[in-house]
């Protein structure tokens, strides 16, 4: 018996102006959880593809039970056994649970699809993932993101699939459902199916996975047995150095209020929402999943409209209908969601870094090219992007870098407020420590930075304050100096409980 039901060796992809992959070695055993970790830009993503058929390597070789492998397209790495949960879902919201399960390899009876037995072996696929509940026939998009990620595994299962991937899967979920998540994938484990999980998350790895393999630069860094590895081994092996300093936090010197909301009320969303933000800090927005803090920043930001309430900006009471208001108040808006609303995927980064201020960059009718470039330059250099050029395509950086575009292009409208949601998510530990240079340049440079985060370490490490919210209504708002700006006072505020003077 072959020790790797998947094994690539010496495998090398190269793209234009980089080497993504080189000389990359990994094997997974049956019935094995194998975490990889690797900073934005290690070769993860590229790793992924090739195990999938979505790209063809120039050197190396694929093997699957110790049978050597070709893979020229996406089907044949299923065929193979090899299935990918992404983490951004491919799940089509429109069509029932039983389609999605069944993407691309419906079951036919003659000419026509066989329904009865695909409700039957999606629902026996859900079923042994521990969700007998869900109607086949429903659409996806009823269903929560943990749901609906559920399909997605449902499909690896209903395929026989040797290896799963699971890239980043717990980046969009809550802590119920992350637990869930682990339950099924450990269930998985315990029947066989070896799993690959992709996560930045180091505490998941220490609790899920059996080995790791570390990535850096494209190449193979190290396998070991998690239990041989430390958090500080493993960051050292990821980045090429120790970060003695998770967060490290600088602190501005407090001014004025620069944004205040009062009484915020948006239909069966917010509720009475009241916060102040002061220059020279970060504001941190701490609550579960749904808690609103997300919709309270649109709210602000004039993405979502508001049925009462009144905004302040620098003390002047504001009317913002449309973000475009919101800008011209110099307020900036880091979106969650940076891939669908934060950048243009299909433009390079260039572009991508002037997209809120093209005005800006403008001599009359016409883009001041020159200072265009310049500024590109300055923002690749200050926030450390990691692009072969500015003519890149931002859909072809690793996620960290995409989100440092993302900063700079809130950067060049020159703005003095400056919302950040979920700016870590997704991104490598290095990458999450040059945002938090960049927000603590901010501060010491006068501005207001609010952060909504779901990771309780970084709230409390990075803010200033905190601001508590449980379904669209605030909870609590903590100053630093507290004795409540604890792990146990905040999640007891998100929770509902009431927290004493």
């Amino acid at each position: 018996m072959n020790e790797y039901v998947v094994e690539l060796k010496n495998v090398t992809k190269r793209f234009p102006g980089v080497v993504a992959l080189k000389n990359m070695s990994i094997g997974i055993r049956p019935g094995e959880i194998h975490g990889l970790i690797g900073e934005n830009g290690a070769g993860k993503s590229t790793l992924i593809k090739v195990l999938t058929g979505v790209h063809n390597p120039e050197e190396g070789e694929i093997f699957v039970d110790g049978e050597k492998k070709v893979f020229r397209n996406p089907v044949q790495s299923r065929e193979a056994g090899i299935a990918c949960v992404y983490q951004e879902l491919n799940i089509v919201k429109q069509l029932p649970v039983v389609d999605n399960v069944f993407m691309g390899r419906a079951v036919k009876k003659g000419l026509l699809l066989d329904y009865p037995r695909m409700y039957k072996e999606a629902h026996e696929a859900l079923a042994t993932l521990g969700h007998p509940e869900i109607d086949v026939k429903m659409e996806a998009g009823k269903l929560g993101t943990g749901l609906q990620q559920m399909v997605e595994i449902a499909k690896a299962v209903s395929l026989e699939a040797k290896l799963i991937i699971m890239d980043e899967p717990t980046s969009s979920l809550g802590k119920e459902e992350i637990v869930q998540l682990m339950e099924v994938v450990r269930g998985l484990k315990a029947k066989g199916v070896a799993i690959l999980f992709v996560s930045h998350k180091l505490e998941e790895l220490f609790e899920l996975c059996d080995r790791v393999t570390v990535m850096r630069d494209g190449e193979h860094i190290v396998t070991e047995d998690i239990e041989n590895m430390t958090e500080d081994s493993l960051i050292n092996a990821m980045v090429g150095r120790t970060l003695d300093n998770l967060y490290p936090k600088e602190f501005g010197e407090k001014g004025e209020v620069w944004l205040e909301a009062r009484n915020i009320n948006e239909a069966g969303v917010l509720h009475d929402v009241s916060f102040k933000c002061h220059a020279g800090q970060v504001t941190g927005f701490a609550g579960l999943v749904g808690a609103g803090r997300t919709e309270a920043m649109r709210a602000i930001f004039g993405a979502d409209k508001i049925d009462s309430g009144e905004v302040y900006v620098k003390g002047e009471k504001v009317t913002i209908k449309k973000p475009q208001d919101a800008i011209k108040r110099k307020i900036a808006f880091l979106t969650e969601d940076r891939k669908g609303q934060g950048l243009v995927l299909s433009l390079d980064v260039r572009t991508n870094l002037i997209l809120a201020n093209m005005k800006g960059f403008s001599n009359g009718p016409f883009l001041d090219k020159k200072r265009i470039q310049e500024t590109g330059e300055e923002n690749v250099r200050a926030l450390k992007i990691k692009t072969p050029s500015l003519d890149e395509v931002v859909g072809q950086l690793s996620g960290g870098n995409q989100q440092k575009v993302v900063i700079g292009k809130w950067v060049n409208i020159d703005a003095d407020i400056f919302i950040f949601d979920e700016p870590t998510r997704g991104i490598d530990v290095g990458a999450k420590i040059e945002v938090y240079r960049v927000m603590n340049d901010l501060v010491k440079a006068g501005k207001c930075v609010i952060m909504v985060s779901s990771e309780l370490p970084e709230i409390l490490a990075m803010s200033d304050h905190v601001v508590v919210m449980r379904g669209g209504r605030v909870m609590a708002d903590i100053e630093r100096d507290s004795k409540h700006f604890n792990s146990e006072d905040i999640m007891k505020a998100a929770w509902g409980g009431e927290l004493d003077e």
